[in-house]
């Protein structure tokens, strides 16, 4: 499975900003498709993930009320919408696929830049 990540930009404090994750190849294996974060000078961190064949989202406390996670089966596609977008939201965002529960995020997408002004 191959993941391309897009959307990412130059955006103001408050605004809003849709990423988008395409998948391609095998994507009937899939359990979980995931979007994660790395500031500069930070560790990679995880943000929000929903199941393929369920649609069941989770997300990390910081983003929880803010970003909505959804997948589309029929566009082979993960979508992160982020609203009320803040300058700590500043960061490369990765899209990845892992292929069962108890497994690690194995395919990874190449990231988005996502900058928020104050």
């Amino acid at each position: 499975v191959q993941l391309q990540a897009s959307g990412g930009g130059l955006v103001r404090a408050g605004d809003s900003l849709r990423l988008s994750c395409a998948l391609s190849g095998r994507t009937s294996g899939i359990y979980t498709v995931a979007w994660f974060r790395q500031a500069p000078g930070k560790e990679r961190e995880f943000v929000a993930r929903v199941t393929w064949t369920g649609g069941s989202a989770d997300y990390a406390d910081s983003v929880q009320g803010r970003f909505f996670i959804a997948r589309s089966k029929a566009r082979s596609a993960v979508d992160l919408s982020m609203d009320s977008l803040q300058p700590e939201d500043t960061a490369v965002y990765y899209c990845a696929a892992k292929f069962r529960y108890d497994a690690e995020y194995s395919s990874w997408g190449q990231g988005t830049q996502v900058t928020v002004s104050s």
